[in-house]
């Protein structure tokens, strides 16, 4: 019987973690946390019966929640992922890692401890997960580019003008996925697809001069990877975060999906676009980030963070997100190579200093 701990068990990919673990066999849940919804993480509790229960941030921390586990699914939102990431690595436990932004504050400190504590990263992000099943049984020096695809999010259409005065429920209204409201909104901003890029070069190993973001519209196409005598290895599959879930705590077995399955004869026209950069300058400052790397990551994450809950929270526009990300990365003095302490440090002083931001 496999053992499996779920952080953040009443989120988006919480609750789609739950719904494949329940078709499953020989998968049984040790443990549940969550941030808030009380109400939900107790009726998950009746139905799959943890030993341990956490609530809040300190309790989701206390690296016993996770000892009894095989499999740690860590889906908690934002930086706070990242004390429980670093548990889990010194605990030696298969890793299924849906928050991105802890490799992204850390990249290289998470690499150094995963080869310290010899523990293994599977991604649950659908692009990388998508990489990494292209990748399999293949040499990463035949490896030409590694190729990310971006939905473009829920206002792909409009102009500079229009992003002016859209509303919140606009901008969650994604076209092709269902998410939480952060990630839709960072998807909006094509800052997730930054993000994304930077956590592809500490996953793979791969330059950032080799990781290409191109617009798919229809999400059909999760990732693909060209190799050096010009062929691609694309996965598709439909847009359900059950299948690179399922992918990521089963493998490397395959077991019969809880979704339907992509029908290519039906799938219609396929697009491919160059990303507008007018449109998204989240994106752009999410790869200056990369290139400055050290520090500034972190700031770039934090400001983030800050922006987009002022935005949900009908603050500041839409338009506003990146200002405010630019006004405190080029305050910011980067730090060549912070540790934890430093990166724990900044992270806290940025918010704080963005908070600020009107």
């Amino acid at each position: 019987m496999t053992k499996i701990a779920i952080l953040g068990s009443t989120g988006s990919i919480g609750t789609t973690a739950l719904r494949v673990i329940s078709r499953l066999k020989d998968f049984q849940i040790t443990a549940l946390s969550a941030n808030g919804n009380i109400p939900l993480l107790n009726r998950q509790a009746l139905k799959f019966k943890p030993k341990k229960i956490a609530v809040g941030q300190k309790q989701i921390e206390d690296i016993s929640l996770i000892q009894d586990a095989d499999i740690v699914l860590i889906a908690v939102v934002g930086f706070a992922g990242l004390k429980p990431l670093i548990n889990a690595i010194k605990l030696k436990k298969r890793i299924a890692l849906a928050n991105k932004e802890s490799l992204i504050v850390a990249g290289d400190l998470i690499n150094r401890m995963l080869k310290k504590y010899n523990a293994g990263i599977i991604p649950v992000d659908s692009e990388h997960s998508a990489i990494r099943q292209c990748l399999e049984g293949k040499n990463i020096r035949e490896v030409s580019n590694i190729i990310l695809t971006a939905s473009g999010g829920a206002l792909r259409k409009h102009t500079v003008k229009e992003l002016q005065k859209v509303r919140v429920a606009d901008v969650l209204n994604h076209p092709t996925w269902k998410m939480g409201k952060k990630i839709t909104v960072d998807s909006a901003t094509l800052i997730n697809k930054g993000f994304e890029v930077i956590e592809a070069h500490y996953l793979f190993g791969i330059p950032y001069e080799k990781i290409k973001v191109v617009i798919h519209p229809q999400s059909l196409v999760h990732g693909a990877v060209e190799f050096i005598d010009g062929t691609i290895i694309a996965q598709m599959g439909i847009t359900d975060m059950a299948i690179p879930i399922q992918y990521a705590i089963t493998h490397p077995k395959k077991f019969p999906p809880i979704t339907k399955k992509l029908d290519l004869a039906s799938a219609g026209k396929i697009e491919f676009l160059r990303p507008d950069m007018r449109k998204f300058p989240c994106f752009a400052l999410a790869m200056q980030a990369a290139r400055e790397s050290g520090s500034m990551p972190v700031v770039l994450n934090a400001a983030n963070e800050v922006a987009v809950k002022k935005f949900l929270d009908g603050k500041i526009n839409f338009m506003k997100i990146p200002r405010l990300i630019e006004t405190v990365m080029k305050r910011h003095k980067t730090v060549k190579n912070p540790d934890m302490d430093d990166i724990f440090r900044l992270d806290a002083e940025t918010r704080r200093y963005a908070e600020e931001i009107n």
